[in-house]
């Protein structure tokens, strides 16, 4: 999914179902978002009821793509549903797009 430069937040989506009660303290969000300058990268996820959990600010500093796992607080949170990665480039001249990313319960 490409992440338009300077542009609008995207929104990739992951189903979860099967697990009983809430998401863990220590949820694991795993991306690799490919980007030429990933200071540009601003990353939130976005749990089912639509409370949002920042993993990475914009920074002035880089080195090419995202590529790391990130712990989530996210006991507050049914476990079942559709989780969203929103990725937005917020800064101009560079571009990329999600390659892929997980969540481990």
């Amino acid at each position: 999914m490409s992440i338009p430069d300077a542009g609008a937040a995207v929104f990739s989506n992951v189903t979860v179902s099967g697990i009983a009660g809430n998401a863990p303290s220590t949820l694991k969000a795993t991306v690799d978002v490919k980007h030429s300058w990933s200071g540009d990268v601003v990353l939130d996820l976005v749990a089912p009821d639509g409370s949002t959990y920042r993993l990475k600010n914009s920074s002035n500093t880089s080195t090419p793509n995202v590529n790391t796992t990130y712990t989530v607080n996210a006991s507050s949170e049914v476990a079942n549903g559709t989780w969203r990665l929103k990725a937005q480039d917020v800064y101009a001249q560079d571009t990329g797009y999600i390659d892929s990313w997980k969540l481990t319960f």
